[in-house]
């Protein structure tokens, strides 16, 4: 609260001395209108008590009445000065709610309320206490390229005299929340809901063909990679693995009138269409095969193994070559 001297109106006709009442200064005084009147400065001022003197502290501040010009404010309204003094004249206000702010520059920059408004740091200016306020922003300056703006705040209130205060921000970009991988997803894998989380990002920084429904991502096979914190894009995924990583698969190969199937393990997952790598859990050779269903693998005739077992001692090779 600010503290200061303050001379008071001293132009009212003087009472003759029969209306003359005898007046003790007080050592405190809250006022909650705009304006000072007699009553808030003296003690037994009678009918004299509602004549208006001058304007009141602003709002959570005070001014110091000093005795000397107590006695010539009692002598111009026809009262008897007593003594005391000094008076405190005291305003008691509330700051500017920064909610009331927020709203009036979303008003005036005519955004939607979950627009974000950055303000930046700024002294909320002191207001009325009880009083309806109404918060305006006038002359408000916008860079449309970066989105900064100046404006006036005006707090309005009937009776009072405006409280303006000046502020600059930002209006926050745009945003749209969409699903991201949390890690770096490699191709061939199948998206779980454990590979993504939810994140809200500028509207300019999501390809329109970036993929924003989460459910439409969980199951698809990943066929180029994926960065972490990175909107999955329609390309980046196949289709729906019908077929998991290290599953029981029927790998079947077609000859002229013949198909002969084995029993095998998936190394990756896959989805229709799909090439990926199966175990032949007989001879335990590791080929390429096109998944063509869920659990079904399709291994082109005459295709080589890319990998051969470990190791030529095994018991299952034993027991082929004793054949």
């Amino acid at each position: 609260m600010r503290t200061m001297l303050v001379v008071l109106s001293l132009s009212l006709p003087i009472a003759t001395p029969v209306q003359a009442a005898e007046v003790v200064a007080r050592a405190h005084a809250e006022v909650s209108g705009p304006t000072v009147r007699v009553m808030d400065l003296f003690e037994g001022a009678g009918a004299a008590g509602q004549r208006a003197l001058g304007p009141a502290p602003a709002p959570g501040s005070r001014y110091v009445v000093p005795p000397q010009q107590l006695a010539a404010i009692a002598r111009a309204q026809g009262l008897r000065f007593a003594g005391g003094g000094p008076t405190v004249v005291e305003r008691p206000g509330r700051v500017l709610p920064r909610e009331a702010v927020l709203a009036a520059l979303r008003d005036a920059l005519g955004l939607e309320r979950e627009r974000e408004v950055e303000v930046a740091p700024f002294a909320p200016p002191m207001v009325p206490l009880a009083t309806e306020l109404r918060v305006v922003a006038e002359d408000v300056q916008v860079d449309p390229s970066t989105g900064r703006f100046a404006a006036t705040l005006a707090a309005l209130a009937e009776g009072e005299p405006p409280v303006r205060v000046r502020v600059i921000g930002r209006v926050a970009a745009r945003t749209i929340t969409v699903p991201v991988a949390v890690r770096r997803l490699a191709p061939g894998a199948t998206i779980a809901a454990t590979d993504l989380r939810q994140v809200a990002l500028p509207i300019d920084r999501v390809p329109e063909d970036a993929i924003v429904d989460e459910a439409r991502l969980r199951g698809r096979v990943v066929q180029r990679t994926i960065a972490a914190g990175a909107p999955i894009l329609a390309a980046d995924l196949g289709g729906r693995a019908v077929v998991a990583r290290n599953s029981a698969v029927t790998m079947s190969v077609s000859l002229p009138g013949l198909v002969v199937t084995a029993q095998g393990r998936a190394l990756e997952d896959g989805a229709p269409g799909d090439v990926i790598q199966v175990m032949n859990l007989a001879s335990r050779a590791i080929v390429e095969a096109k998944v063509v269903g869920p659990g079904q693998v399709a291994v082109a005739p005459g295709s080589l193994p890319v990998a051969r077992p470990a190791s030529p001692h095994r018991p299952q090779q034993r027991a082929e070559l004793a054949r």
